[in-house]
């Protein structure tokens, strides 16, 4: 008889003492990047009394493992990323972060010990799963494109038979109700674009500006001309986010300096609009900067692209939040997010979904309590069972023959 939602939610709260322990034991040990040795060893360590086939990566510290089901099926993956932030943790907690400006400020933690929680939930199932369930376990998500690299070599085809045909990740967040779920259908999370731009002028005394070329008033032109930009162009029903996050220019307070440096991001939520915003940038600067007479040169870096998730697959979520947590857990998300994730390459390929699972903790306001990627992050522990058993219960779904 197939697991009930009431039993896979005991069950995972059953074990969520070993759940927290990992969580914290990983919390000490931070890294960052790609290459994660000591994470990946406490990966593989968690996984080796269960039935999984394992391989490890060549190019990065990834971990993917294979449990197989009692009867030949599709294959589903579950996601879990396990990179942290450079980040000086100043939380106090007991297990705070043991390496100086290294944090596990967005929380991936938690997602793996999730993922592995599932592992264990569905290792002791095995019987009800029709297929297989491909555990993605993935260094380098903020920012070094870990799950593009996993793809790379081979992470759908992992079992040739049946390659990936379905997806599920989880994101804890700190600004949100502690124990929801919540998902939408269509654009989650943003694509993510880093620009850099210098203004070259000519440099001279500041006495004589009209003897010199100054970047700097061509700079500031340029700063509110694209955020007016933004606001007079983009359409509010396909936005875009357009930040200036870095200027530098000049050395005293009487030189005028011979350029100056621009530096930010751009936020979109379709590629149409995001190939528009990113010409409109290029266009908006140099041409500001040909009317002063001076050179702007302007780099874009393509960074993730829209997290899509597959209207079924977030119905499905709804459904097994509700099933598992009740009705006022199950939320479907009013707006997308423009902060960006590269699950969003999987989402590429397969039909999956993203969720946020809400861990505010007791006694603050998820409005003003600190948020992923801050010094102070704190994420509630209690819904992390709920974690474990919403990953299970997706995999279940998808491959209940």
């Amino acid at each position: 008889m197939p697991s009930s939602a009431a039993d896979l939610l005991s069950a995972a709260y059953t074990d969520a003492d070993r759940t927290i322990d990992l969580r914290r034991r990983l919390h000490r040990c931070p890294e960052i990047g790609l290459h994660l040795p000591r994470t990946q060893e406490l990966v593989l360590e968690a996984l080796a009394d269960l039935p999984v086939e394992i391989t490890t990566g060549t190019s990065t510290s990834s971990v993917v493992a294979v449990l197989r089901g009692a009867r030949p099926g599709p294959t589903y993956l579950l996601r879990g990323d396990m990179d942290a932030l450079p980040v000086q943790e100043d939380t106090g907690l007991p297990f705070a972060s043991e390496h100086p400006g290294a944090m596990h400020a967005c929380g991936h933690d938690t997602h793996v010990a999730m993922l592995l929680g599932a592992a264990r939930l569905l290792a002791e199932r095995r019987d009800e799963l029709t297929g297989q369930v491909v555990f993605m376990v993935q260094p380098g998500e903020e920012g070094f494109h870990g799950a593009r690299y996993m793809l790379e070599e081979g992470l759908l085809d992992v079992v040739p038979e049946a390659p990936v045909s379905g997806a599920f990740a989880l994101h804890i967040s700190s600004t949100l109700e502690s124990g929801s779920v919540n998902v939408r259908p269509g654009p989650m999370m943003a694509a993510a674009d880093q620009w850099r731009m210098t203004v070259k002028g000519r440099g001279g005394h500041a006495s004589e500006p009209a003897a010199a070329a100054d970047p700097i008033p061509v700079a500031a032109e340029i700063v509110l001309a694209l955020q007016s930009m933004v606001t007079r162009r983009v359409d509010v029903f396909d936005p875009a986010v357009v930040t200036v996050a870095h200027i530098a220019a000049g050395s005293t307070n009487n030189v005028i300096p011979d350029s100056a440096f621009l530096e930010g991001t751009i936020r979109t939520l379709s590629p149409e609009r995001r190939a528009d915003v990113v010409a409109s940038v290029r266009r908006v600067a140099t041409h500001i900067g040909a009317a002063h007479d001076l050179e702007v040169e302007f780099e874009h870096e393509e960074g993730y692209p829209v997290t899509v998730n597959d209207p079924q697959a977030a119905a499905a979520v709804l459904d097994e939040a509700r099933d598992l947590l009740g009705d006022r857990a199950s939320t479907l998300s009013p707006a997308p997010l423009m902060g960006a994730e590269d699950f969003s390459y999987v989402l590429q390929r397969v039909p999956g979904a993203m969720a946020w699972l809400g861990a505010c903790p007791p006694g603050l306001d998820p409005a003003t309590a600190p948020a992923n990627h801050s010094n102070l992050v704190v994420f509630d522990e209690e819904p992390l069972p709920a974690g474990v058993a919403l990953y299970a219960r997706m995999a279940l779904r998808a491959l209940a023959g």
